[in-house]
């Protein structure tokens, strides 16, 4: 298969290595040469600069659109329309607009597009999901996802203030650029019928985005909830808690592991001396560390290209999660709470 990467920043290179380890060789680079990187390790590979020309000379199989967020549809569109398979960065894009073209091309040239949201292969994630749809849990009835990470200390290598996720013109801020959370609820918990937030910039970081949100959700299974993002947290922390009729699952992703507590009793009984909880824990797999989740979505994506699966998140998907993430914006804006159509 021949492959085209548009993008060629942290995420760019991160999917260039991926795809050399799983033995894939036929790749052409799509440069704006803007990158913050050294280029030692791209030497050797046919570098194009103008995406029509590359498409007409190399008829790529695949593309990976792995450039700024404001810029994703310049990219996917065209590939689209080419008939290629696609793995599309999330976000999807910064707005809403153009992704009905999108999609009307995908349908009409037959391009299978695959959305980024790497956490959708993480192990124990996974798990929690399949504890919950099996009723482990019993009804789901609160969740919180907690997710802040120092955007400085992200790319060491360059200024944070000019990184994607500082700058609004790139499509930035740290609702959508950490919007995983947002797709990965769902995922596990089903559609978000409505949400609030607020949301700004509250530190002393020089962007010109939001750097912290509160995020309330409501889902159409009754549960609600919510997400908190932040560009200023240190140490770093991702978590998340869900809270059911018969007890509560946590998560960490520092260590990968999900535990869950149940309790005997039913719920809504009382008793003088409550029973003790019993704890449960699910560990990822031995050595299991980030990039896993990269090479796993990788060789999705080449199933997916090839024919041979459906996609695991689908551009509607990625599509809801953009919804969400500018529902947010909108709460704060008018401050009121956002219904989401379904």
């Amino acid at each position: 298969m021949k492959f085209l990467i548009a993008g060629l920043g942290s995420i760019g290179r991160r999917h260039f290595r991926n795809l050399i380890a799983l033995g894939e060789k036929d790749i052409v680079l799509l440069r704006s040469h803007r990158a913050t990187l050294p280029d030692d390790e791209l030497a050797g590979y046919p570098v194009e600069t103008d995406l029509q020309e590359a498409l007409k000379k190399h008829k790529p199989d695949a593309v990976i659109v792995a450039n700024p967020t404001s810029l994703h549809l310049d990219v996917a569109i065209p590939a689209a329309e080419a008939g290629c398979a696609i793995l599309l960065e999330k976000p999807v894009s910064h707005s809403l607009e153009r992704l009905d073209v999108l999609q009307q091309a995908a349908q009409k040239n037959g391009s299978r597009i695959l959305v980024g949201f790497q956490f959708r292969y993480h192990p124990t994630l996974n798990k929690a999901r399949e504890l919950i749809q099996a009723g482990a849990l019993g009804k789901a009835l609160t969740v919180h996802a907690h997710w802040g990470e120092y955007l400085p200390n992200w790319h060491p290598w360059e200024d944070y203030r000019q990184s994607y996720a500082a700058r609004a013109d790139l499509g930035g801020g740290v609702i959508v650029t950490l919007t995983h959370p947002l797709d990965y609820l769902r995922f596990i918990l089903g559609e978000v019928e409505s949400l609030w937030s607020f949301n700004g910039h509250f530190s002393p970081l020089e962007v010109d985005v939001e750097d912290a949100a509160e995020i309330g959700l409501k889902f159409s299974s009754g549960a609600i909830g919510g997400v908190h993002l932040n560009y200023v947290q240190r140490p770093p922390a991702h978590r998340l808690e869900i809270v059911g009729t018969n007890g509560t699952l946590k998560w960490d992703n520092a260590d990968g592991i999900l535990y869950l507590q149940t309790m005997p009793a039913p719920f809504g009984s009382y008793s003088a001396q409550p029973p003790a909880p019993v704890s449960e824990s699910f560990p990822p797999p031995e050595g299991f560390e980030r990039n896993q989740l990269f090479i796993a979505q990788t060789k999705h994506f080449i199933d997916v290209a090839r024919g041979t699966a459906l996609p695991v998140c689908s551009l509607t998907d990625g599509i809801r999660a953009l919804q969400m993430a500018l529902a947010a914006y909108e709460s704060q804006k008018t401050e009121k709470l956002v219904r989401l159509s379904q």
